[in-house]
C-alpha cells in the first residue's frame, strides 16, 4: 500500500470581513503586546510584541526551551499571561473569547490523537460538527492515509500519527492557524503538502503563526524571535 502524499487539494470559500472597507490583506487578526509569563517566579522570555494580518504567515523562532510553546499556550488560552495583552481583529480576547478561539486551529508539537481510535474517527473527533463524510476521506487521502482511515492510530508510526493531525488544515474553517512544529515527522513530500496548504490558505486571507527549526522554501514568511528574560542588574 501506497503512503505517498496525494496531490489532492481543494479550495474553501472566501473569507470576508464584514464591516470594513480595507484591503483583505491589512485586516489585524491578531496583535499581541508586551506579553509575558512567569513560571515558579520565573519571567519565561522577553515581552512579546508583534502583529499577525490577513494573508501573513509569522515564523516563531527561538532556541529550544525559549518558550515557544509556552507562547501558543498563552495564545490558546491554556495559560493566563503574567501582563500584557491579546486582541482579535481590533478587540481584547478577554471581551470575545468564544469568537477568538472559534476562529484558531490550534495543532501542538505532539499529534494528539487518540491511540485507540481509527484515523477517520480521529480526524472526524478533531474537525467541526458539520464536516462531511467525503471531506473526512478526502482530507485523508491527500496526506496518504486513504488507505489507513480504519486503522487505529496505535499502530500507526508516528509520521502518519502526525499525517492524522495536519489533515485538520483541510477540514477546518478558522482563519488564524497556530502550528507548534508543524513539519516533525514529515518526509520532503508531507513538507511540500503543508506549504501546498499554507499557501491556499494565506491567498484566502487567511493568516498563519507557526514555530520550526527549518525554513519553508515555498511559503513567504516574517521572523519573530522569542528572547530569553534577562533580568537588569
Amino acid at each position: 500500500m501506497s503512503t505517498a502524499f496525494s496531490a489532492v487539494f481543494w479550495h474553501n470559500s472566501p473569507l470576508i470581513f464584514q464591516g470594513s472597507n480595507s484591503p483583505l490583506t491589512t485586516h489585524t487578526f491578531l496583535k499581541v503586546e508586551s506579553l509575558a509569563y512567569e513560571r515558579n517566579d520565573a519571567v519565561v522570555f522577553q515581552p512579546v510584541d508583534f502583529a499577525l494580518k490577513a494573508g501573513e504567515a509569522l515564523q516563531l523562532m527561538g532556541v529550544n526551551g525559549s518558550g515557544k510553546t509556552t507562547l501558543f499556550q498563552l495564545l490558546t488560552g491554556i495559560y493566563t499571561p503574567s501582563c500584557g495583552s491579546i486582541s482579535y481583529c481590533g478587540q481584547l480576547v478577554n471581551n470575545c473569547r468564544y469568537e477568538y478561539l472559534s476562529d484558531v486551529l490550534y495543532i501542538g508539537h505532539q499529534s494528539g490523537v487518540k491511540a485507540a481510535l481509527t484515523a477517520e474517527e480521529n480526524l472526524r473527533w478533531m474537525s467541526p460538527k458539520n464536516t462531511t463524510s467525503e471531506k473526512i476521506s478526502a482530507a485523508l487521502g491527500a496526506v496518504g492515509l486513504g488507505e489507513y482511515s480504519q486503522i487505529i492510530c496505535a499502530n500507526l508510526s508516528a509520521g502518519q500519527k502526525r499525517r492524522v493531525a495536519l489533515a485538520r488544515l483541510m477540514t477546518g474553517q478558522a482563519k488564524l492557524w497556530f502550528l507548534d512544529e508543524p513539519l516533525t515527522s514529515l518526509d520532503k513530500q508531507g513538507v511540500e503538502l503543508i506549504e501546498h496548504c499554507m499557501n491556499q490558505h494565506l491567498d484566502q486571507g487567511g493568516a498563519i503563526l507557526f514555530s520550526s527549526h527549518q525554513d519553508l522554501a515555498q511559503v513567504k514568511t516574517r521572523n519573530y524571535r522569542l528572547e530569553p528574560f534577562e533580568e537588569v542588574a
